[in-house]
């Protein structure tokens, strides 16, 4: 579908939906739309969802995970916070505690990745570039360079302690720190675009793994004492070989909003996606030039499969009768 025919689709829905009677026992919503891709998406679903199938008015709050949060404490509001990572947003757990906020579900059903990869066609001619072990032994596999995160980042803390204990530049391999996330990206695709090797960080989901298969490379089980250890950076005075953990990425509901609309509430305990769908509309809405709102639209149009089963009845026919 070309940008012009997006837009065309989107103009239509919407059009569409403003002939839509609104259900009267639905009132105002507000949700966090936070500042990243994946979650704009999760928003813009989420908000169609409540918007023509169960009437509500929705307003979006752009927002952060801490802002958000204290949002919340403070406020009592949004009434809804989607795609809250838990591993970088401590607060979290103080309002569940306190019963402020109820948890319905993992947004990202599968985490959030983190680690090291390489691309799938590498392994594939060489089984032992899945695991450090193998790389360390045969550096050439990966081209002999490891792509590191930019300063600042906290992976870039972490990589460097494990760093100290692999020593990956004795075992030859020129540790290679990239000075943005854009720089990044941008080799793991010239990478591909060339069928060269390459090796380093990356997460997901994200566009740039939807676009280019990646594998998770095997280094060592997770251990969170050690992997808390590398990430406190100079402090860590026995660093130590763990894997990434994986993060809680969820969707939770102020208490009050849970009480008010059990429907809602009930609606966004089940949207969730995997990190292969979510990968995948990322790399859609990238490869396209597509806005959230419209990579929404792709996704409702091409995966009813998914969706419908999230909604009750009378919201899954007044939008399978929209979406057709």
């Amino acid at each position: 579908m070309t940008r012009l025919s997006l837009l065309a689709a989107t103009a239509t829905l919407a059009l569409s939906v403003g002939t839509l009677p609104a259900k009267a026992d639905c009132g105002e919503v507000s949700i966090t739309q936070m500042d990243w891709a994946s979650a704009a998406i999760v928003t813009a679903v989420s908000s169609f969802l409540m918007e023509n199938g169960y009437g509500c008015d929705v307003t979006t709050v752009p927002s952060s995970a801490t802002p958000a949060l204290a949002s919340v404490a403070e406020n009592g509001n949004p009434d809804i916070v989607t795609e809250l990572w838990t591993n970088a947003a401590p607060a979290y757990a103080r309002l569940r505690d306190a019963g402020k906020v109820v948890e319905l579900n993992k947004v990202l059903s599968d985490g959030g990745v983190e680690g090291w990869w390489v691309p799938d066609y590498v392994v594939e001619e060489n089984p032992e570039a899945a695991t450090l072990e193998g790389i360390l032994a045969n550096p050439d596999l990966v081209g002999g360079r490891f792509h590191n995160c930019p300063d600042n980042w906290t992976c870039r803390t972490v990589n460097d302690n494990i760093n100290r204990v692999v020593d990956m530049e004795d075992a030859g391999i020129e540790i290679f720190n990239h000075g943005s996330g854009e720089t990044l990206a941008a080799s793991i695709a010239s990478a591909y675009t060339d069928g060269e090797p390459w090796f380093g960080y990356y997460w997901a989901p994200t566009a740039v793994l939807g676009k280019y298969p990646m594998v998770l490379v095997e280094t060592a089980p997770h251990d969170p004492d050690i992997h808390a250890c590398n990430a406190s950076g100079e402090d860590c005075a026995e660093p130590g070989l763990s894997a990434y953990p994986r993060a809680d990425v969820i969707t939770a509901v102020t208490t009050d909003f849970a009480e008010r609309e059990p429907q809602i509430a009930e609606l966004m305990s089940n949207v969730a996606f995997t990190n292969d769908q979510m990968n995948g509309l990322l790399a859609w809405q990238d490869e396209n030039n597509a806005s959230p709102e419209e990579a929404a639209v792709h996704f409702l149009q091409s995966s009813p499969d998914i969706w419908s089963g999230w909604l009750n009845e009378e919201a899954r026919e007044k939008l399978g009768a929209l979406l057709q």
